[in-house]
């Protein structure tokens, strides 16, 4: 572990005189401990927001003002559960939180706020968090990503149907995870929750999504298909998020964003 790229890790002098420095940044990963089916840990999308962000950290200029938040462990999760193990903290907690740490950030003289959110199921979420930080801390550019989104080249290595179809511990996720903690991994490969017939128009994410929940789409909790996944795959995923992470907080470091008003 870098501690230098760790605010807890530092003295307040050293904090105080980083977030002084023009676009200084912090960097906030999300996860959340829910239902990853039979074969995944629960701490799955924490678990890829660290180390991919961690990776991404350590190729930057060591002389760039960015530093990283400890995880956000528990987060929205309500779609998953009724299995076991999933845990769920409310939206207006969360919105609470988001402010609440993001104000204090502000207050110390950072400029800008990533939120790298691991967990598809509360995107929306936390750009609404964002948007309302924004409206009460405006000195503070606040940036809501989704991991998955962004770098370049990640659905060229998912054939379809699980690009369209692999939502959840499926091909993307059981490859990645082999590759970063294969110890964790199950050693069953489920295929559920594909091939549903959704209504015309409609969509699970994209377009126009559904409210959906995991136990009505899957008795495993997945949605997609893991039987494909494989170490070697996970790897060319792994370097591919880095890459195009490592690309994006670089370019935001070296940018003028927000632009004095």
């Amino acid at each position: 572990m870098d501690h230098q790229r760790h605010l807890q890790c530092l003295a307040w002098p050293q904090v105080e005189q980083l977030a002084a420095q023009p676009g200084s940044t912090v960097v906030w990963p999300w996860g959340a401990v829910e239902q990853h089916g039979p074969h995944l840990p629960l701490c799955t999308d924490g678990l890829f927001a660290e180390r991919v962000l961690d990776a991404a950290l350590a190729s930057l200029d060591p002389a760039l003002p960015i530093l990283r938040l400890p995880l956000q462990s528990i987060g929205c999760s309500p779609e998953h559960r009724g299995f076991p193990g999933t845990l769920s903290l409310s939206p207006a907690l969360l919105i609470e939180l988001t402010v609440a740490v993001g104000q204090q950030l502000a207050a110390a003289g950072f400029q800008r706020l990533v939120l790298f959110n691991a967990h598809g199921g509360q995107i929306a979420l936390l750009q609404t968090a964002a948007r309302q930080l924004g409206l009460l801390s405006p000195e503070l550019a606040v940036f809501p990503c989704f991991l998955w989104n962004g770098p370049e080249g990640i659905a060229e290595l998912i054939p379809e149907p699980e690009r369209s179809e692999g939502l959840h511990a499926g091909l993307a996720e059981t490859s990645l995870m082999l590759h970063l903690a294969p110890q964790l991994v199950g050693q069953e490969r489920p295929c559920d929750g594909t091939g549903l017939t959704i209504p015309t128009g409609w969509s699970l994410e994209a377009g126009a999504p559904l409210a959906w929940f995991s136990h009505n789409l899957s008795s495993s909790g997945v949605i997609g298909d893991a039987r494909g996944a494989s170490a070697a795959l996970g790897e060319r995923l792994f370097d591919l998020l880095v890459a195009g992470w490592r690309q994006r907080l670089d370019a935001l470091l070296n940018s003028a964003w927000p632009a004095p008003h």
